[in-house]
C-alpha cells in the first residue's frame, strides 16, 4: 500500500451514449441506448437518463425497450468513441507515463510520475479536479467521473461513488473506513453467486467479510477467490500501474456494469467485436495470422489467449469461431468484466477459403457496425452518419420498409428538422468515417 493517495482511476461517464449526445443536439438530457438495435441485440451503453428507467449494460435489447420505450436506441459509431478516447488518452500520457487503459473509456493513472511538487491530498485533489476540466474540453464537453487512492481497488471504488462527473479522494489510512458500511458487492468478484453464499453465512457487508479467515473464505468461495477477496477486504492492493505499449492490431473491447456469467452472451459478444474487427481489417485492406481475446475478470485479473494461422484472413467468421474457442478454454464462473478480440501479425494479403469450406452463417446478432448489405436497397443503421445533397449533414432517426428518416444536424448545430426519404434516394449518403 502507498502512503500517499497516488493512484488516479479516471472514467468517463456513459461513454458510447454521451459521445452520441455530444454530437446529436436533439438528445441531449434524453435516455440514449447504443448497441444492438433488434431482438437480439445486447446493450453496450445506456445515458444515465436510460438508466433511471433501470437499462444498463449487457441487457438484452429486447428488455430495454420494454422498460425505457421512448428511449432513442442507437447503433455505436466506433470511430467516433476510438477519436474521443485517444485524446483523452493522450492526455492523460502527457500527465504521466504510467497509464494503463482498461478500456476506451477508463484508465489508471500513477501520479507518483506526474512531477507534483508533493502528493498531499489538497494537492492531488487540486489536480484531479483541473485535470477533469481538461478532459471536458478535449472531449467536447464529456464528463468523467475521477478517484483518486493509495490503491488501484479504492481508486476504483472512489470513482464510482459519485457518478456522474464526481470526485472522491480516499485520503491514507481511511481506506477501511470507507469500505466496512459498504455492501460485499463492492469487491470485484463477489457476483450474485458468490453474494448468496457469503450471504447465508451472515455476511453482508465488507465489514462482515472481515471477520472471515482466510481458511473460511477459501472453504465458501475457493482458494483462488477467496485469497482474493480477503486481502480486498482489508483494502490490500499492491497492484502498479501498468501502461501497455501499443502494437500493430485491430481490436474491439468492451466494459460492463455488471460481471457477465451467461456464456452464451459472452460468446455473442466475441462474435459482434469480431464482426467490427473483420469489417476494420477489410475497410483497410489487411488480414491478420494471430486471433486473440482479452478477458478481464471479477478480481481485474486480465487474461489473454490467441491462436496463430497458417495464413491471415479478414473473416469475421474466422475470427469468431477462433475467438470463442479461446473463450471455451477459460473459467469466467466468477465474472467477467470486459471481453476483447484482436487480431495482429497483420499482412496486406489474405489467403481465400481459409478452411477449404464455404463461409460460417453467422449468429443472428444486431452488430453495432454492421457490413454493407448484399441487396440492392440500402440499409441504414440507427444513429449513422449521413448527408443530403440539398440538407447538409444529419443522422439516421429511424429506417424500415424502404423509408429512411433523417434528423439534420451536428454537435455544432442546434436540435434540426426531420425528414424522410426513400432508402435509396441517390441524394442521400454514409459519411465515411476520418481514417
Amino acid at each position: 500500500m502507498r502512503a500517499q493517495a497516488s493512484v488516479l482511476h479516471i472514467d468517463l461517464d456513459a461513454f458510447f451514449a454521451a459521445v452520441e449526445q455530444r454530437d446529436k443536439p436533439s438528445l441531449r438530457g434524453k435516455p440514449v441506448v447504443v448497441g444492438g438495435v433488434g431482438g437480439r441485440g445486447v446493450v453496450a451503453t445506456a445515458s444515465y437518463e436510460a438508466r433511471e428507467y433501470g437499462v444498463r449494460s449487457a441487457m438484452s435489447t429486447r428488455e430495454a425497450r420494454s422498460r425505457c420505450p421512448h428511449a432513442a436506441f442507437l447503433t455505436g459509431r466506433f470511430h467516433a468513441y476510438r477519436a474521443t478516447s485517444q485524446a483523452v488518452m493522450e492526455l492523460l500520457r502527457g500527465v504521466s507515463p504510467l497509464v494503463e487503459p482498461l478500456s476506451l473509456d477508463e484508465a489508471f493513472v500513477d501520479l507518483e510520475q506526474a512531477g507534483l511538487p508533493d502528493l498531499e491530498v489538497p494537492t492531488v485533489t487540486e489536480f484531479a479536479e483541473q485535470l477533469r476540466s481538461r478532459v471536458a474540453e478535449v472531449s467536447g464537453g464529456l464528463t468523467a467521473s475521477v478517484g483518486l487512492a493509495s490503491s488501484k481497488f479504492v481508486a476504483k471504488v472512489a470513482s464510482d461513488l459519485d457518478k456522474p462527473d464526481g470526485l472522491v479522494v480516499v485520503a491514507p489510512g481511511t481506506e477501511l473506513d470507507l469500505l466496512r458500511p459498504m455492501k460485499v458487492t463492492v469487491i470485484p468478484g463477489v457476483g450474485p453467486a458468490t453474494a448468496e453464499r457469503l450471504r447465508r453465512t451472515g455476511v453482508h457487508t465488507v465489514e462482515d467479510l472481515q471477520r472471515l479467515s482466510l481458511d473460511e473464505l477459501v472453504r465458501q468461495v475457493g482458494k483462488a477467490n477467496g485469497q482474493g477477496l480477503y486481502h480486498l477486504a482489508r483494502a490490500e492492493d499492491t497492484r502498479a500501474v501498468e501502461p501497455h505499449r501499443e502494437t500493430k492490431s485491430v481490436s474491439v473491447e468492451g466494459t460492463y456494469d455488471t460481471d457477465l456469467t451467461d456464456r452464451k452472451l459472452m460468446e455473442a459478444l466475441l462474435t459482434r467485436q469480431a464482426a467490427g474487427v473483420g469489417e476494420r481489417l477489410r475497410k483497410h485492406g489487411l488480414s491478420g495470422r494471430t486471433i486473440s481475446i482479452k478477458v478481464r475478470l471479477h478480481d481485474f485479473t486480465t487474461l489473454s489467449r490467441s491462436s496463430t494461422l497458417a495464413s491471415p484472413t479478414d473473416s469475421s467468421s474466422t475470427i469468431a469461431r477462433l475467438a470463442r474457442g479461446l473463450l471455451a478454454d477459460l473459467d469466467t464462473s466468477g465474472g467477467v468484466r470486459l471481453l476483447g478480440v484482436g487480431v495482429s501479425g497483420l499482412a496486406d494479403w489474405v489467403q481465400e477459403d481459409l478452411f477449404g469450406e464455404t463461409a460460417e452463417a453467422e449468429p443472428e446478432l444486431d452488430l453495432p457496425e454492421p457490413e454493407a448489405p448484399t441487396t440492392h436497397q440500402r440499409t441504414w443503421a440507427p444513429g449513422s452518419d449521413v448527408e443530403h445533397a440539398e440538407h447538409g449533414r444529419g443522422w439516421v432517426w429511424g429506417s424500415g420498409k424502404g423509408v429512411v428518416t433523417v434528423r439534420f444536424e451536428t454537435a455544432e448545430t442546434e436540435p434540426g428538422p426531420v425528414r424522410s426519404y426513400s432508402a435509396d434516394d441517390p441524394a442521400l449518403s454514409r459519411v465515411a468515417p476520418e481514417p
